[in-house]
């Protein structure tokens, strides 16, 4: 099965350039676009103000915070894929205080391979949250459709002392005559009587 293929947005929080250009190299711009880079903890919030990123990835230590710090915070506060690079003698301490909540770890120095595959990871779990989102999404549309809809029904058991099903019926019959949603009509009908 084909499927479309998607750009996934980088930042990538390192102090230090070598390691900025080391990642910037090992992803494909045809994969990765746009990739932005912040050199420390306070720009990375800046630029995360403005534009939402699909992957971030941070090389600590940061020059103003270590990093781990902004990883939970990102991963509390977006729907991003965080992966934090940390020194070999700090990991299992880091790991463990940042794992449970999403941010995956990485031990360094690290392979290109090794750095490779846990964005590719990041990439497939990023899927799957989009299409969960997208569902939601369709869920609560629907939810709200509902709820606009019983609304004017009781307005219309109200107003026109109707039993609920003659409400529905009404709704329906109206919405097929004039080939427009049941909310559409519903939303009309609450407008006619002026009621949120």
């Amino acid at each position: 099965m084909l499927t479309d293929k998607h750009s996934y947005s980088v930042l990538i929080v390192s102090g230090i350039s070598e390691g900025t250009e080391f990642l910037i190299d090992l992803l494909p711009k045809s994969e990765f676009a746009p990739i932005i880079s912040a050199s420390n903890a306070g720009e990375a919030k800046r630029l995360m103000i403005s534009q939402t990123f699909d992957i971030i990835i941070i090389n600590t230590p940061l020059s103003d915070e270590f990093g781990s710090e902004l990883a939970l915070n990102i991963a509390e506060n977006t729907y991003s894929g965080v992966i934090l690079m940390v020194k070999a003698e700090l990991f299992e301490e880091v790991s463990c205080n940042v794992e449970t909540q999403g941010v995956f770890t990485l031990v360094k120095p690290i392979s290109r391979q090794m750095v490779y595959q846990a964005i590719k990871l990041l990439v497939a779990l990023r899927e799957k949250m989009r299409r969960t989102e997208e569902k939601n999404a369709t869920l609560e549309s629907k939810m709200e459709a509902i709820r606009i809809i019983n609304h004017a029904k009781w307005v219309l058991i109200e107003k026109q002392n109707i039993t609920e099903a003659a409400a529905h019926r009404y709704i329906e019959k109206l919405a097929m005559d004039k080939r427009i949603s049941k909310k559409e009509v519903a939303e009309r009908i609450l407008k006619m009587y002026k009621t949120k």
